[in-house]
């Protein structure tokens, strides 16, 4: 491929990762792989096709092997508040709970299952600790109420 093609390629890559396509940065160095790919060629290296792609398939498999992880970290983060899961974390619960009972809540922007694993009701408005989490369904648990 002429340089211009792997340049081209690069470029479709890398504008497809950042304009629009959410691919966790992978397409992000398989661009610059083909970039550099065609600088090879710029630079007066004439190389069979072959080989070019063989270059071109190396340079993209070390440049996510040792740099996407540390940058898709430093850019994209976690999210912050999130480090831990929601167990022990206490909610107001928007409606009475009978023991076994299932209902509905609203949790860091989320509606989820709540169920009472205790054995006594839970009223409306009480403030109570998750005990565990399965999925997007919170347990609770009267026991581990907290009066503030």
């Amino acid at each position: 491929m002429p340089w211009w093609g792997w340049m081209i390629f690069g470029a479709f890559l890398l504008g497809s990762e950042l304009l629009g396509v959410e691919a966790g940065f992978y397409l992000v160095f398989i661009g610059l792989a083909a970039v550099m790919t065609g600088f090879l060629e710029v630079f007066g290296l004439e190389l069979d096709p072959w080989i070019q792609w063989v270059i071109f398939s190396v340079l993209g498999l070390m440049l996510m092997v040792l740099f996407r992880k540390k940058l898709y970290e430093k850019l994209r983060g976690d999210g912050v508040g999130y480090d831990s899961g929601p167990a022990g974390d206490y909610v107001e619960i928007a409606e009475t709970l009978s023991p076994g009972g299932k209902g509905r809540l609203s949790y860091r922007g989320t509606d989820w299952t709540v169920i009472n694993e205790g054995s006594e009701a839970v009223e409306k408005g009480s403030n109570v600790r998750i005990s565990s989490v399965n999925g997007l369904t919170l347990i609770i648990n009267q026991e581990d109420k907290n009066d503030s």
